[in-house]
């Protein structure tokens, strides 16, 4: 029977036992465990291996730029009622379950894009799935499922990301097609999954993004009923470094 233990356990798919269940016999031996002792400290290291496996997966898929982490980000260099709402966001995230929304709003260079970014690696840590995606991509993926007759199911493969991450949406161009789509989907992530969303535009020239009034209008308030609204205003990381420089 001890034989045919590791072919049971892989067919099991329990790889972790397999890998471990013969150190933790010498452990339970030599701490004198009981039966359920020897099982269940098989089981964390199950949950803790699949854990990380699955981070590491949704880190991958996710997209995220590199090298943006709350661990290389110029946390000092930002104006202290951003980094209250930050470090907000960042230690209850209770705010993705509940599909709020977050909008970083300012120039370029102020760490907008950074702030998103690592946001979406802490999230993951935290066994949330997100995806990352430029606006300009998101626009373009959508508008070419429209054009398929599959806006619909495109839209609904992207509800497994608890969080999407849109950046930059003040590219996006002002055409009926692109921006009826985002506007769609916009609506359809409506209370039922969270955004983040970076701009270098105020909302006030939010119509330069969508060629109608009212849609611009529809959109602001379906993104801002449940959000989080961070001005940047500070002058951009790239100024400073070319001052220090």
């Amino acid at each position: 029977m001890s034989e045919a233990l590791p072919l049971m356990l892989k067919e099991l798919r329990l790889p972790t036992f397999g890998q471990y269940y013969q150190d933790y016999q010498d452990r339970a031996s030599e701490h004198a465990w009981s039966y359920s002792q020897y099982l269940a400290a098989l089981c964390e290291q199950e949950i803790a291996q699949r854990f990380q496996g699955r981070i590491s997966s949704w880190t991958r898929e996710a997209k995220l730029p590199r090298g943006k982490s709350f661990a290389t980000l110029a946390f000092d260099d930002l104006p202290q009622a951003v980094q209250k709402k930050i470090i907000a966001l960042r230690d209850n995230t209770q705010w993705a379950h509940q599909a709020d929304n977050i909008l970083l709003i300012g120039p370029s260079g102020v760490g907008k894009s950074h702030i998103a970014a690592a946001l979406g690696l802490h999230l993951i840590e935290q066994g949330i799935r997100v995806k990352w995606m430029p606006a300009t991509a998101l626009v373009q993926h959508l508008q070419q499922a429209k054009k398929e007759l599959e806006l619909m199911t495109a839209m609904t493969r992207l509800d497994k990301y608890r969080v999407l991450i849109i950046d930059d949406i003040g590219y996006v161009k002002k055409t009926d097609s692109e921006t009826q789509a985002l506007f769609e989907f916009i609506a359809h992530r409506y209370e039922s999954g969270s955004l983040i969303i970076t701009s270098n535009q105020p909302f006030s020239q939010w119509e330069q993004i969508f060629p109608d009034t009212m849609m611009a209008v529809a959109a602001i308030d379906r993104i801002i009923h449940h959000a989080t609204i961070i001005e940047i205003d500070s002058e951009s990381y790239r100024r400073k470094n070319q001052k220090k420089s």
